[in-house]
């Protein structure tokens, strides 16, 4: 008996989507882990335990310095289990007696607290990086030609003789490599008249290469308005060719540097959008979500996995560093005011923070998992077999 190819594919698929899952997770949450355990062993800080996963162990080993490294059944996370973590008044005395002197967590300055607890969403900033700028390296960076694809009518452009096909060279002797450095130098200078010179098809060679006559345009820049009632310039073009160029490993790093916070921006930019009511929650995912879009990353090659790593690495970085009690960025709001006061936050504000944190965590983990049903269709077929 052969099984239906169209079974077998959607097998695989499926397949492939949970292996991508656990890999883009695993080696997010991993990271993660390890810029906590790492600042721990730098702060001189005891780890117990080093866990990827939650729930009963499948498997682990116990290293000579005597953390305890495992992988659990459930991959929705991990932790590292530092030594002394509790507060001496939260334990009994035995817990308290079989403490190592000088290397618990609770007995370190707010200082070296703080560089643990910040160590896991810094480490997913690295990782990013690192991510992107070995991407750029190999495969190259996407960057737009500055190429016209279209002259608007009655346009700056169109006025001056421009065409589609044209790539523009320079402007005012300033040379172009991409269409970002158009808008670059023109944004700036609305009315003002520019040289602009382009390299336009004027045939073909006998060998069938395409020749490229030099010519020179004065253009008058348009101007619009912008953000803040601010007048920007404009020539009316747009450019539709893209090119993957290779970086060198220092501009590569540098690009690296600026994708990541350009990600981190948007992000948060988004993220105030959806609180202020201007934009719709319906682009918040959770673990379905990202297990389907890895699976698509996946069947597209290894380039655009390694980028949706990037991305959710400054995600998982970006969301760890909210100011939500039990995140990371609930903790350093808790030692910023010890800081500034000189003493802990009182155990009941803390343990009403971490209530309320748990709350806003668990109700957005529901959301977020409610808007991945509905994305995926299970809602609406759930729906569709009582309608």
């Amino acid at each position: 008996m052969h099984m239906p190819l169209e079974l077998l594919s959607g097998g695989m698929g499926a397949l492939r989507t949970v292996l991508a899952f656990l890999v883009v997770l695993g080696v997010l949450v991993f990271v993660h882990e390890m810029g906590h355990y790492l600042a721990a062993i730098w702060r001189g800080v005891y780890v117990e335990t080093f866990s990827i996963g939650f729930g009963p162990e499948i498997t682990g080993w116990t290293a000579r310095s005597g953390t305890r490294w495992k992988l659990c059944w459930l991959p929705l996370g991990g932790f590292v289990k530092l030594h002394g973590q509790e507060r001496p008044e939260d334990v009994p005395e035995e817990v308290r007696a079989a403490w190592r002197a000088g290397q618990t967590f609770h007995g370190k300055s707010v200082l070296s607290r703080a560089i643990v607890v910040a160590a896991g969403p810094l480490a997913n900033f690295g990782l990013a990086i690192l991510l992107f700028a070995g991407l750029f390296a190999i495969a190259g960076r996407p960057v737009a030609t500055p190429v016209i694809s279209t002259v608007l009518e009655a346009s700056p452009a169109a006025a001056a003789g421009l065409q589609p096909g044209d790539r523009i060279v320079a402007i005012d002797g300033a040379k172009i490599a991409s269409f970002e450095d158009i808008q670059r130098i023109v944004t700036g200078r609305p009315g003002a008249t520019v040289s602009v010179q382009v390299a336009r098809p004027d045939g073909v060679h006998s060998d069938g290469a395409t020749n490229y006559g030099p010519h020179d345009f004065k253009v008058t820049v348009g101007s619009r308005e912008g953000d803040g009632g601010k007048r920007i310039g404009m020539l009316g073009i747009t450019g539709a060719n893209v090119e993957m160029r290779r970086l060198d490993p220092l501009r590569a790093l540098e690009a690296g540097v600026a994708q990541t916070w350009d990600i981190s921006v948007q992000t948060l930019q988004g993220v105030g959008q959806m609180i202020g009511g201007r934009r719709g929650t319906e682009d918040l995912g959770g673990p379905l979500r990202i297990a389907q879009l890895s699976g698509q990353a996946a069947s597209l090659g290894l380039g655009p996995l390694i980028m949706l790593m990037g991305v959710l690495s400054v995600s998982l970085g970006l969301i760890n560093l909210f100011p939500v009690p039990i995140l990371d960025g609930g903790h350093l709001l808790f030692y910023l005011a010890e800081a500034v006061f000189g003493r802990p936050v009182p155990p009941r504000a803390q343990e009403y923070g971490y209530r309320a944190g748990f709350a806003v965590i668990a109700a957005l983990f529901l959301f977020v998992t409610w808007n991945d049903l509905a994305h995926l269709g299970i809602v609406h077929w759930v729906v569709g077999l009582f309608g």
